[in-house]
Parts: C-alpha cells; sequence; structure tokens
C-alpha cells in the first residue's frame, strides 16, 4: 500500500536502520533535476516512485527508485498562477483511480489536479482554499487542510463544496478545535488524524464527531516523550498507532493506540546532515 494511503499495515515490533539513504536531492539546494529547495509534503508510491512537493521551486518532483535525478511532472515553469504553473505547493497525493496528482497549491488558494503522465498543465478543482496537507480515502474522497479556518473538509468525488470533518471552531486548544493544522490522514473507518503546528499534537476525529482527541502530544511544546514540537506529517497503521515528523526535534515518533508517550523510531540525535539525523522533517 502507498505510504499515505489509509491501510498501513506494520508489524507491532517493527525496527527502522537508524542511518538513512537519501532517496531524493541531496545535492545542494537548487532547480536542477537532481535537487530541490525547501521540499515540503511527499507520496511514496507502490512502486516506490516518490513525489515531492518541490517548494521553492514551484514545482512537483517525480524520483524513481534508485534515480540519481528525477524530473518535473507539474510545474518547473516559474511562480504564478496560470494552468501550467504552481506557486509554493504544500502537498502532493496520486489519484490512483484517475492517474492524476492531486497538489496542494498554496499561496494560489487553489488544489489543482494535473495528469500523472506527460501532463503540461493543470485543472483547478478546488478554489479560494488556504490549503495545506491533504489525503484521499479508498472511496476517493479528499480531505483537505484549510489552515486558516482551522478545519479539514472532506470533498467526496464530484463535490466542490465538502463539509467539515474537524475543527472549523476557530484557533484555540479545546478539543473541538484546531490550532494551525498541517497535515491530515484518513483510515479505513474515515477517521482524520491532524497536526497542529502551534499546539503540538495530533488529534483524531472519527466519521461526524463533533470533537476530537488527542493521540500523541500534550499541551505544552517540547522535546520529552510525551510531547512534540511543530509536528508536521502524520501516518496511522492498521493497529491505530500513530507515526509523527516531530519536526522541531528532527526526529519521527511512534505513538501506540491510547499510548500516553511515545518513542523516537528515527533521528532524535540533533540536527544535522548526517545519515543518522534529521533537520526538521516534515
Amino acid at each position: 500500500h502507498p505510504l499515505r494511503g489509509s491501510s498501513i499495515d506494520i508489524h507491532p515490533n517493527a525496527r527502522w536502520q537508524q542511518n538513512g539513504i537519501t532517496v531524493a536531492g541531496g545535492n545542494r539546494e537548487g532547480n536542477g533535476i537532481n535537487q530541490l529547495s525547501n521540499p515540503f509534503g511527499l507520496y511514496v508510491a507502490e512502486d516506490q516512485t516518490i513525489y515531492v512537493a518541490d517548494w521553492l521551486n514551484h514545482r512537483i518532483m517525480e524520483w524513481k527508485w534508485g534515480a540519481k535525478s528525477g524530473q518535473v511532472v507539474a510545474g518547473g515553469n516559474g511562480e504564478g498562477s496560470g494552468d501550467h504553473q504552481l506557486s509554493y505547493p504544500r502537498d502532493v497525493i496520486v489519484d490512483k483511480e484517475r492517474d492524476s496528482l492531486i497538489i496542494s497549491d498554496s499561496s494560489n488558494d487553489r488544489v489543482v489536479r494535473w495528469p500523472r503522465q506527460n501532463g503540461t498543465s493543470g485543472e483547478t478543482i478546488i478554489s479560494n482554499i488556504d490549503c495545506w496537507g491533504l489525503t484521499m480515502d479508498e472511496n476517493g474522497s479528499l480531505y483537505i487542510v484549510n489552515t486558516v479556518e482551522m478545519e479539514v473538509r472532506r470533498y467526496r468525488r464530484g463535490e466542490s463544496q465538502g463539509i467539515v470533518v474537524a475543527g472549523g471552531n476557530g484557533y484555540g486548544n479545546h478539543l473541538h478545535q484546531l490550532s494551525s493544522p498541517a497535515f491530515v490522514f484518513a483510515d479505513q473507518d474515515h477517521s482524520v488524524y491532524v497536526s497542529n503546528r502551534e499546539i503540538s499534537r495530533v488529534m483524531k476525529w472519527m466519521e461526524d464527531a463533533k470533537r476530537g482527541i488527542v493521540v500523541a502530544g500534550s499541551q505544552r511544546k517540547g522535546n520529552g516523550l510525551t510531547q512534540l514540537s511543530d509536528p508536521k506529517g502524520v501516518a496511522v497503521d492498521q493497529l491505530g498507532t500513530v507515526y509523527v515528523a516531530d519536526q522541531g526535534n528532527d526526529r519521527i515518533m511512534r505513538w501506540p493506540k491510547e499510548a500516553t508517550q511515545g518513542s523516537v523510531i528515527v533521528g532524535g540525535n540533533g540536527r544535522g546532515d548526517q545519515s543518522n539525523q534529521l533537520k526538521e522533517p516534515l
């Protein structure tokens, strides 16, 4: 299954290599096809192809497994609002049914569908939305984080308005609110998990719920095992274990279901570019 898909099967006793390898970029910051510049969201397909929202280059890059360089598959025509352009894209996923990319084109306040094969321009499918992370469930429903409205909206196929499935009650630390939400994951039960940047925690909202529950982090930002600092990417496995990119602490954390603290599975060795270190992971 794709890393961002709604069904992720990870063994409960899984362990990770502590020294990582570079699979995209790593050739200093730049706009060459073997470079990235401030990459944001990424999507890993079943064949291990990686799609990266190359934020400062206003493009989406595709990197085949083992490739030394990538190729531009969306944008890359300078910053702009034209159908052939992107402006600071924050996230990208693959819609397998329609063989297309769905892109959070953040500075254009739109979500764009772009053909995955030889696409030269995109189609705006949702407008006037300050979009961050996005994901899709197995039914093809699209979930989008609107960081200004402090909400996650779900759009079933063909819908242009959608409905609020998390937050939508202003900024705050109450359980019916979100605080600068960033990325979202939807599981097989259509529960959504949302990372909150300001009040550093991950919240779970079950389908039709009016309030969420905290599944990772606490009220206070920090570097303890009960804490997160500016969390970003989030994924959840079949057992309800939450995996979160703890950006401010340069680590990836794992929180079992109903746990009061997590464990560091990758990073946590200071900020840096060594193989056992991370630098502000997303």
